[in-house]
């Protein structure tokens, strides 16, 4: 009997097996989970809760912008924290009863004093804001380089939550209501329904919806000619110059639609957790970002969505649950999830030391960082002429990669 197999192709695996697995965590929560004895259903309640998910979905958003930044582009931002905090601001000035002397509502959630916008269009507004601040923060910026920049950045990132905590009498006008937030925030309306507290299963259809857009724009975009620019001025950005590729205008575009996928996060964080909260935008939050793109693999799209759900997943279950059982097992006391930037730190250090380029590597980060040194080879006798056998298979699989994607 003669056996079927079926090809898919490349670039299409991975794709697929995002749309998989997200069909497989829907199904899961919605029909397998529900029907589980009480053991089951507890472990999943401790280690996997459904909240956890949706959270780690809105991280994934957001890493994923800033991978445009620092994988695409190769700017080191150490502030990107203000667009997520900008996205979610504009959540609870256009879905709440902040200002209350307004009455308007556009298809919104709830009803009452205030300004009540639907969910869908402040996510087009949030991201549009945010792109607007990110040309606006990176115009002034992004003619330093190196250092410098990741200096402004991460000031930037400081001045922007402050900002928000100080905003609440700017000229004798309450804008952010200051330290207390702006709660809550308009539920998620789809139709004539509104998604409650409890529906946390058609939010993380949405979320991963968001996600989804967002993985297929930075895709489509790296393929285009604006995401080979960023990639060459990444690799050099003298040599990029003198090949015609305008540099400000190419990085504030990469920091203009990262900023789009920040606020995107920004406006779904909010509706997540029901509010806006300055405390919730901290500079940690900027290195975690940062250490989710390095873990996954700076440029790869589906190793930075690797690396964003594992660590999200540490920070707000693993860590806390395995400090639970522990403490409750051998009796002890230990506080571990103030151990986790020892922790975050911990695996960096490891993977810089044994695996620089990440756990889900570029082809050409990893072409580069395979690729020895003049020193190294000068110390073995090498001729500087003679290329290396495992280099021209990598060299070979990129330009075939390549060759699919713009055959594609």
């Amino acid at each position: 009997m003669a056996s079927i197999s079926v090809s898919v192709p490349h670039r299409l695996r991975w794709p697929l097996g995002y749309t998989a697995a997200a069909v497989l965590v829907f199904l899961a929560y919605y029909y397998m989970i529900p029907n589980l004895g009480p053991g089951g259903q507890t472990f999943f309640r401790n280690w996997l809760p459904l909240t956890s998910v949706n959270e780690a979905l809105v991280w994934v958003i957001c890493a994923l912008g800033l991978n445009i930044v620092v994988g695409y582009a190769g700017l080191l931002d150490l502030g990107f924290v203000a667009f997520w905090a900008i996205g979610g601001y504009v959540a609870g000035w256009l879905m709440s009863g902040k200002f209350y002397d307004v009455n308007f509502n556009f298809f919104g959630g709830a009803s009452g004093p205030g300004i009540h916008i639907s969910f869908w269009l402040v996510l087009i507004v949030g991201g549009a804001f945010c792109a607007l601040w990110g040309v606006i923060i990176g115009a002034p910026t992004l003619r330093l380089k190196s250092d410098y920049l990741a200096l402004v950045t991460l000031g930037f990132g400081e001045i922007i939550p402050q900002v928000f905590l100080n905003g609440d009498d700017i000229g004798g006008f309450n804008l952010t209501n200051g330290a207390l937030g702006i709660t809550p925030v308009d539920p998620i309306a789809i139709g004539s329904t509104k998604l409650g507290p409890f529906d946390l299963v058609w939010k993380y259809l949405i979320f991963v919806g968001i996600a989804a857009l967002v993985v297929f724009i930075t895709l489509r975009l790296r393929e285009g000619r604006l995401g080979r620019a960023w990639l060459a001025i990444r690799e050099d950005e003298l040599a990029a110059s003198m090949m015609g590729v305008p540099l400000m205008r190419t990085k504030l575009a990469a920091y203009a639609v990262g900023a789009v996928a920040g606020g995107l996060g920004g406006v779904a964080f909010a509706t997540h957790v029901n509010g806006v909260l300055p405390d919730r935008f901290n500079f940690s939050i900027s290195i975690t970002l940062l250490a989710m793109v390095v873990l996954g693999g700076m440029g790869n799209v589906w190793g930075v969505i690797l690396g964003a759900l594992v660590l999200a997943w540490i920070n707000s279950t693993g860590l806390p649950q395995f400090g639970t059982s522990f403490n409750e097992q051998f009796g002890t006391n230990v506080n571990f999830p103030s151990y986790n930037f020892l922790l975050f730190g911990g695996i960096l250090v490891l993977m810089m030391l044994f695996r620089r380029e990440g756990i889900l590597p570029e082809s050409r980060t990893r072409l580069i960082l395979k690729e020895p040194s003049r020193t190294d080879m000068e110390s073995l006798h090498a001729d500087m002429e003679e290329a290396a056998p495992e280099l021209d298979e990598d060299l070979e699989a990129v330009i075939a990669t390549d060759g699919a994607g713009e055959k594609a």
